[in-house]
């Protein structure tokens, strides 16, 4: 391969880790290194495609801290297991300065995270595409997080084989170097440390006690942490008067077993790039909402930090790995940060949402225009953002738009507190009816680990308590009308009350004032199926919810429904079970039994002249048919509801019906289809008795004839 400037390229390789197998991964150190970017003579500084060794992590870095790096650097990266390309990727190099670094310090850019690769092309130009010299001893910095923690040796996380990285022998300066495992000590001016009126100190200071738990953190040994390469001791401030949060940049589609060796890889960074004494940062946070140990010097102590230039001094910072510009973290990230900045803020009694007087250390500009002079106090939130401080779009606009949210899950009440369901109970109208037992469940937007606890109140006082993971609660009320919300209690002490609910807790079940009875109606009759009205009437003391019809078919009807057509099979005595529920769940069964029983033509007593008809279209495959006025039949049946069956057609005549010896109706057999088996009378009575129903030929003038084919009845 020859590199742009031309000359011959040799590859070293490095020692191969040697793989365990399937028990695990071997383990190898964390290792830095320098690419130098060769100038060209449009003024641009370029570093061609070139193999490397295996790394996750870069940035760009030049001579001179105090210098600004005015222009764009852009880099791409080789995956090393699909050896593809990615497409060009900017850099942040706004990074806050620092007042008075050290000579050997330098300025860098933010380190970005790409994942495991094994090849770089990166360039650097002016933004304004001028030739004026940029600062010189431009590199490209890379991290191999290593494989450094038991946990990484187990699952593989950051392990790969090393593969070979070139040099250039005709241009020694461009040779890759590994970064010194010592770097330069820093002093309080060597990283974006700053300088109010109180001045850090290096006696380890004692922890104050907090308002809220502390929330489950990753040690500095539990991520890997290297601590030969940095052996300064830490620096304490007074105290924590506001917490800044930050976003790593770099991409968001890490996995969060890799979260230790992207952390690793920024401390690795600062120190051995940068030149800090430490990562800057005080916490970091993945997607995943693992929050990891930062800078030394004990997590429950004001320690110094380098994060946001102008207001280390009483400020602690809390990062985000990710890019979140056009992305909001997710709600597990937001809820760590919320957790510990919460914690911090907590141990010198602060309220999350309030506001906090900061003095500046630096004279500069933040983000949106907001002059700072040094030694001035101004009013910041006491969770704010990166570009709160300093101008910078950190930690990005969308995660920016989130601090509120972060800000009112930190401080309390518990947010969005709604009861969305109750258990073992109906709900009528507003009113929840129970027998006794009753369950609510909830939702709340404000993440469970800030909340201390959930009570269940009936009637305003405890019943019942749950963790602030759960999400319902149950208790058994006594016999009356009570209320029952749910009060959630935030890790602050804080407390919201759901809306009350009205409960009633009873146990009388609904009565049958009509117990279920049927009768015939008009309609086709078949030796299968007569048509019938299923009728009841079910009433509850409190509030009924329905009525269903278990047997022999099932059905379910509303509270204030009494009846139903229905089909029942003739000659067979059918239950006809029926159930009423209230919406405490009380219930009453009712379960008569009925038999529809065909009388057949035959059945009847004959007077006057009656003819035998034939039809398959017959019930029984016969009917009596008679034009003679006065003809009659008469059926005695013992039963509670009856119907007449006849046979219809244009030239049908009427007849009377007669009941236990009554003309009760004149009934006109004309229809303009001709229909069979159509029962077109019926009559039902309050109770089962034995009864005569006759029925007479009119003989209607023109159209005299009847055609019937028996009655109906039901017992």
């Amino acid at each position: 391969m020859v590199l742009g400037g031309g000359g011959v390229v040799s590859y070293a390789v490095a020692s191969p880790s040697h793989d365990s197998g399937g028990a695990g991964r071997a383990k190898r150190p964390v290792k830095v290194y320098d690419l130098a970017l060769k100038g060209t003579a449009n003024g641009r500084r370029e570093l061609p495609r070139t193999d490397t060794a295996q790394f996750s992590m870069l940035g760009v870095s030049w001579t001179g801290a105090a210098k600004r790096l005015d222009g764009t650097a852009q880099v791409r990266t080789r995956d090393r297991e699909t050896g593809d390309w990615s497409a060009w990727r900017d850099l942040e190099v706004n990074v806050d300065p620092l007042e008075r670094p050290d000579a050997d310090v330098r300025g860098a850019s933010e380190p970005l995270w790409v994942g495991s690769s094994d090849g770089v092309q990166a360039q650097v130009v002016h933004k304004d595409g001028s030739t004026a010299p940029l600062p010189k001893g431009l590199q490209v910095n890379l991290v191999d997080p290593g494989v450094v923690t038991d946990a990484e040796t187990k699952s593989g996380a950051g392990d790969a084989h090393p593969a070979a990285f070139a040099t250039e022998t005709s241009s020694p300066s461009d040779s890759p170097t590994e970064s010194s495992s010592t770097s330069p000590s820093e002093s309080p001016t060597a990283s974006p440390t700053d300088s109010p009126s109180t001045s850090p100190s290096a006696t380890t200071p004692t922890a104050p006690p907090s308002t809220v738990p502390e929330p489950p953190i990753t040690s500095r040994a539990g991520w890997g942490a290297d601590e030969s390469i940095s052996p300064d001791a830490p620096e304490y401030n007074a105290d924590v008067k506001a917490v800044f949060v930050h976003h790593t940049d770099g991409s968001n589609d890490y996995s969060c077993t890799d979260s230790a060796s992207i952390v690793r890889s920024i401390y690795a960074y600062h120190v051995q790039v940068n030149g800090w004494k430490d990562i800057g940062y005080n916490f970091l946070v993945d997607k995943c909402g693992t929050v990891f140990e930062g800078r030394k010097g004990g997590v429950d102590l004001p320690v110094l930090g380098a994060h946001t230039y102008g207001w280390n001094r009483e400020a602690a910072g809390i990062a985000v790995l990710g890019d979140y510009t056009t992305t909001g973290a997710t709600g597990a990230a937001l809820a760590s940060i919320a957790r510990v900045a919460a914690w911090k803020l907590g141990q010198y009694g602060l309220d999350p949402d309030g506001t906090a007087q900061l003095t500046a250390g630096a004279t500069q500009t933040n983000y949106f225009g907001t002059k700072f002079t040094a030694g001035s106090t101004y009013a910041f939130q006491r969770i704010s953002g990166h570009r709160d401080g300093y101008n910078t779009e950190c930690p990005g606009s969308s995660l920016y738009a989130q601090l509120p949210t972060i800000r009112s899950w930190a401080a309390g009440p518990v947010q969005g507190l709604k009861v969305t369901s109750v258990d073992k109970a109906g709900l009528s109208g507003s009113t929840y009816y129970t027998k006794g037992a009753v369950t609510l469940h909830w939702t709340t937007t404000t993440p469970g680990s800030l909340i201390s606890k959930f009570e269940l109140l009936v009637d305003g006082a405890p019943a019942a308590g749950v963790s602030g993971d759960a999400t319902s609660a149950g208790a058994t009320l006594a016999a009356g009308t009570h209320t029952v919300a749910v009060r959630a209690v935030h890790q602050s002490g804080k407390s919201t009350t759901s809306a009350a609910l009205k409960v009633v807790a009873e146990t009388t079940a609904p009565t049958f004032t009509t117990a279920p009875k049927l009768s015939l109606r008009t309609g086709t009759v078949s030796t299968g199926a007569v048509p019938v009205t299923l009728g009841w009437k079910a009433t509850d003391d409190a509030a009924l919810r329905r009525v269903d019809l278990l047997s022999p078919t099932t059905a379910t009807f509303g509270p204030t429904t009494t009846s139903s057509n229905r089909t029942a099979a003739s000659g067979t005595a059918a239950t006809w079970s029926m159930r009423a529920y209230d919406y405490a769940g009380n219930y009453r069964t009712s379960s008569p039994s009925f038999t529809p029983v065909i009388l057949q033509e035959t059945s009847a007593t004959k007077s006057g002249s009656w003819t035998t008809r034939s039809s398959t279209s017959y019930l029984g495959g016969k009917s009596y048919s008679s034009g003679s006025k006065g003809a009659a039949l008469t059926w005695t049946f013992t039963g509670r509801s009856a119907a007449w069956v006849v046979s219809r057609a244009s030239t049908s005549g009427q007849a009377y019906v007669y009941v236990d010896g009554t003309k009760t109706a004149t009934i006109d057999l004309k229809s303009t289809t001709t229909q069979y088996r159509q029962a077109i009378w019926t009559k039902t009575w309050s109770s089962s008795a034995k009864h005569t129903v006759k029925i007479v030929v009119v003989g209607t003038s023109g159209r005299p004839t009847v055609t019937t084919d028996g009655l109906v009845y039901i017992k």
